[in-house]
């Protein structure tokens, strides 16, 4: 097998130039330890705990087990061939064209649309302090500055993605400091709730486990970026293994630890989980002065912190695509070492999105919304079966490769492969899920007709 990190782009197509290396270690390191930190984590536990109550801790444990083996899984081909294009890459290498084509496209289109999510959600914060101000104008603000800021060099994102995750890690660590004094009765001015709020463990039963399990896996969303990231650091294969190597405990701690806290300070039925937010609830338990004000800083922080993420992240996508040959040449062009049409490209879609939400909410907004709400699924599969096959092929022909490796190959990548089946059978029993899963699955069989056809075509040149 050649030694490559991308396929070749199609005869006659011009070569584009190659992404610079910009980041640095310590960007990368940062980035692996915020970005598990993201929005879906203080926005949308919220929900879970509603549903599941204390047992959202059962149910954060077991995605989370997941999640670590795709990371695991993912981390093992991206310090073996490092690319821009990440799964989508080592999915045209270990299953074939089409298979990159439908992962990288329905990935972009997620993150390009999660950027258009996450600025409707910062905008709301900013409008919440200084009301009567527009919040498509803050959108618009927003997405200047950070398409602005994926325009410049690299470093430039890493710069931002470092500070924003620094801050986020402070604040959730300094929150586990005083949930744990707390809940052991040391914090001064606060008495320990003690057990009395995990008795009803399982208020709604194994339905609200089930709705709990869904909603935390969809709040691990963001922790693929670091695999694109490494691509362009200066050590790529030794920043994808730290970053991998440190993952169980980052989810353990951030995660499942906060979630600990939370159910353990805050009645599970209590309204300010979800009105408020877990964290603001759990602060303003403790009387803690503006702590819930200054929650709704760090919150505003990790809704810009993935705008950022997302932009580069899709625009990272788009070149690698289009430097396999499966997009449109012009998303390729790379200019001092960032792909800037690309940015622009992914940015305008995403800032398409907030206008769709004020123009059409209650029918084409809402339809896009279903068409990504599981393509996090989608892209897990295809980790899970690229890893399989590559993995026989690491071992047979190249296995000094093998810097990072799955655990336990291969029946651990099994059981994730036997946990992505089980989530996809629990979306199609629940009613708020069933349309998210079966819109995700037509846009993922139009992508997989499209990249099957590209692929024949090609074939045939």
């Amino acid at each position: 097998m050649p030694s490559r990190t991308t396929a070749p782009a199609p005869p006659g197509a011009d070569a584009p130039t190659a992404l610079s290396h910009g980041l640095k270690q310590r960007h990368l390191s940062m980035i692996a330890l915020g970005g598990v930190i993201g929005a879906g984590l203080f926005v949308g536990s919220g929900a879970g705990i509603a549903a599941a109550g204390p047992s959202i801790v059962i149910a954060y444990t077991l995605s989370g087990l997941l999640v670590m083996l795709v990371m695991r899984m993912l981390g093992e081909m991206s310090a073996a061939y490092p690319s821009s294009g990440s799964f989508s890459a080592h999915a045209e290498r270990a299953i074939g064209p089409w298979a990159g084509f439908t992962a990288g496209w329905s990935f972009w289109v997620l993150l390009c649309t999660a950027v258009g999510l996450e600025g409707i959600g910062a905008a709301k914060i900013v409008t919440g302090w200084l009301p009567g101000t527009p919040e498509w104008a803050w959108v618009a603000l927003f997405m200047v500055v950070f398409c602005g800021t994926n325009l410049a060099a690299v470093k430039n994102f890493g710069e931002f993605e470092f500070w924003f995750a620094a801050l986020k890690v402070g604040a959730i660590s300094l929150f586990l400091v005083l949930g744990a004094l707390a809940v052991a009765g040391v914090l001064p001015g606060t008495d320990s709730p003690g057990v009395s709020n995990l008795t009803d463990f399982l208020p709604h039963g194994g339905e609200g486990l089930v709705i709990g399990i869904l909603a935390s896996v969809f709040a691990y969303g963001g922790l693929e970026t670091v695999t694109i990231a490494a691509a362009e650091s200066e050590d790529p294969v030794r920043g994808v293994a730290s970053a991998v190597r440190t993952a169980m405990w980052r989810i353990a701690l951030f995660y499942i630890g906060s979630m600990a806290v939370i159910v353990t300070l805050v009645p599970w039925d209590s309204a300010e989980v979800v009105e408020k937010g877990p964290y603001v609830a759990a602060l303003d338990r403790l009387g803690i002065p503006g702590a819930g004000q200054l929650m709704n800083v760090v919150v505003l922080v990790a809704l810009l912190s993935a705008m950022n993420a997302n932009i580069y992240g899709a625009s990272r996508i788009a070149y690698s695509l289009v430097e396999r040959g499966q997009g449109p040449r012009a998303l390729g062009r790379v200019s001092s070492g960032v792909p800037r049409t690309a940015v622009l490209v992914s940015s305008v879609f995403g800032f398409g999105c907030v206008l769709l939400s004020y123009w059409r909410p209650d029918d084409v907004f809402s339809w896009l919304l279903n068409m990504i709400g599981a393509v996090i699924l989608v892209v897990w599969i295809f980790v899970a079966v690229a890893q399989l096959r590559l993995r026989r092929r690491l071992e047979r022909e190249a296995p000094g490769r093998l810097t990072v490796r799955m655990w336990a190959f291969p029946a651990l990548t099994w059981v994730a492969l036997a946990g992505m089946a089980c989530i996809l059978v629990l979306m199609a029993r629940e009613p708020d899920t069933r349309v998210q899963l079966y819109s995700t699955g037509a846009m993922t069989l139009a992508l997989a007709a499209a990249g099957y056809a590209w692929q024949r075509r090609r074939a045939t040149v």
